[in-house]
């Protein structure tokens, strides 16, 4: 079951960043901008979380 997105976060790109975003759009046929932000963004924050988490064996 999908939960409903109900909060909005905006973000501002300089021209450089939001060049390589249309170029790698362009480049991998990405139709929807706002799935693959959210999805890297979460693959990233999700990944450090996991990287930060306390281990039994260090």
């Amino acid at each position: 079951m999908k939960e409903r997105r109900t909060h909005r976060v905006t973000i501002s790109l300089n021209d450089s960043e939001m060049r390589a975003l249309q170029r790698y759009c362009d480049k991998y046929t990405v139709k929807n901008r706002s799935k693959l932000i959210r999805e890297t963004l979460m693959h990233n924050i999700l990944k450090r979380f996991d990287q930060d988490s306390p281990t039994l064996f260090d």
